[in-house]
C-alpha cells in the first residue's frame, strides 16, 4: 500500500472521528445527559418517605436525596418530574425522563420495559388498618374475604398483590397513599395495601387516628432504579454510583436520615 493511499486513508479516520465525538457513542439518555447537562428524574412525590413535598411545594425525601446526589456526581442540574406513580413507566418509556426513582419494586415484568439498577433498599408489603382483626393477621391468603373493602396504589406492585392473593376482596385503586390514609380514617376502606415504611410513617404521622399495622411485611421487594433498557452505558454508570455511594456509607445515612430520624416530619404540611 502507497504512503498517499496510507495518509488517505488515516486523514479519513480522523474526519470521522472528529465528526463523531467519543460521546456520539453513547445511547440515548447518556447523549441527552451530556449534551443539555440536565438529569431528570420521574418520582411520584407522595410517597413518603421517599418522595413527598414540603410545606413549600418543594420535593423532598430518601429517593430525593439519592438522585441529588447522582446529579451531582454527573456535574449536572437534576430536573424532578412529579406525575402519578401508574404513569413513570411509560414516560421513561417515552424517553419524558432519564430514570425513575421512586420506591419501585423490582419485578419480572417490570424488568421486561426496563433496566434496574440496584437494589438500593429492600422493602415489603403490609397493610394500614384501623381494624385490630386484621392487624394481627400473618398470611396474606386471610385477607381473601369478600366483605374486605383494600386500597392500594394505582399501577403498583401493592395492587397486583391484592389482585393475586385476595381476588375476592374490593381492591380500590388510589393516586396517592395519602388518598388512602384519608379513606381508612373516614371508614370508606377496611385497610391499604402499601409498603411496610409507609404503613409505620402513616402511623407515626397520625398519632390520633389509631392507626396500626403488621409486625412482619408479607413479602420482601428489593428497589431500584429504572432506566432505559437501550442504554447500557448509562446503566453502567449509575450502577458505579450507586455502588460507590453503598460503599463509602452515602446510602446508610440517607436510611437513617429518612427511616430511624422523625425529625423531617415537621416539614410536611
Amino acid at each position: 500500500m502507497s504512503n498517499v493511499i496510507k495518509r488517505l486513508m488515516l486523514g479519513g479516520l480522523m474526519s470521522l472521528v472528529a465528526a463523531f465525538p467519543v460521546t456520539s457513542m453513547a445511547g440515548d439518555t447518556l447523549q441527552r445527559v451530556v449534551d443539555f447537562k440536565v438529569l431528570k428524574v420521574g418520582m411520584s412525590g407522595n410517597q413518603p418517605p421517599l418522595t413527598m413535598k414540603n410545606r413549600e411545594g418543594g420535593m423532598m425525601g430518601f429517593d430525593v436525596d439519592l438522585a441529588r446526589a447522582l446529579a451531582a456526581a454527573m456535574k449536572v442540574k437534576l430536573e424532578i418530574t412529579p406525575m402519578p406513580f401508574g404513569d413513570l413507566m411509560s414516560a421513561l418509556d417515552a424517553d419524558k425522563i432519564d430514570m425513575v426513582i421512586s420506591g419501585v419494586s423490582i419485578t419480572p415484568e417490570r424488568t421486561r420495559l426496563a433496566s434496574f439498577v440496584g437494589p438500593y433498599m429492600m422493602s415489603g408489603k403490609s397493610i394500614l388498618t384501623k381494624n385490630s382483626v386484621l392487624s394481627k393477621m400473618s398470611s396474606s391468603d386471610e385477607f381473601n374475604r369478600k366483605d374486605l373493602k383494600l386500597a392500594a396504589l394505582s399501577n403498583s406492585t401493592s395492587a397486583s398483590f391484592v389482585q393475586k392473593v385476595a381476588p375476592q376482596a374490593t381492591l380500590v385503586e388510589i393516586a396517592s397513599y395519602d388518598e388512602g390514609v384519608t379513606m381508612i380514617m373516614e371508614g370508606k376502606a377496611d385497610a391499604m395495601v402499601a409498603d411496610m415504611p409507609m404503613c409505620i410513617l402513616s402511623i407515626m404521622r397520625y398519632p390520633e387516628a389509631d392507626l396500626t399495622t403488621l409486625d412482619r411485611p408479607l413479602t420482601i421487594e428489593p428497589i431500584g432504579i429504572a432506566l432505559n433498557k437501550n442504554d447500557p452505558q448509562f446503566f453502567n454508570l449509575v450502577d458505579n454510583y450507586l455502588r460507590a455511594y453503598e460503599k463509602t456509607g452515602v446510602l446508610t445515612k440517607l436510611r437513617q436520615k429518612w427511616f430511624e430520624d422523625n425529625k423531617w416530619l415537621v416539614a410536611l404540611p
